[in-house]
């Protein structure tokens, strides 16, 4: 047994756009999981809060600002 991601989409009908091809002669096990709608098939395009906006500098070097152990990063 593997797992394979698929993502699908579907219209306004809850109709598949384009029906994956499958292995034949296979029984599949499928978890339907439904994505947020933040997508909707377009890049979010996140911005600053407009009181912000533009008045923001940086001043020095903002990576070295917080050490490496916080970061979370897998080694």
């Amino acid at each position: 047994m593997y797992a394979e991601r698929l993502i699908l989409e579907t219209d306004q009908s809850g109709i598949l756009k384009h029906v994956p091809k499958l292995p034949p002669n296979k029984q599949l096990e499928i978890i339907l999981l439904v994505l947020d709608d933040a997508r909707g098939g377009q890049s979010l395009r996140r911005s600053p809060h407009p009181d912000i906006a533009g008045k923001t500098r940086i001043l020095g070097d903002i990576i070295s600002s917080v050490p490496e152990t916080d970061w979370n990063l897998p080694k």
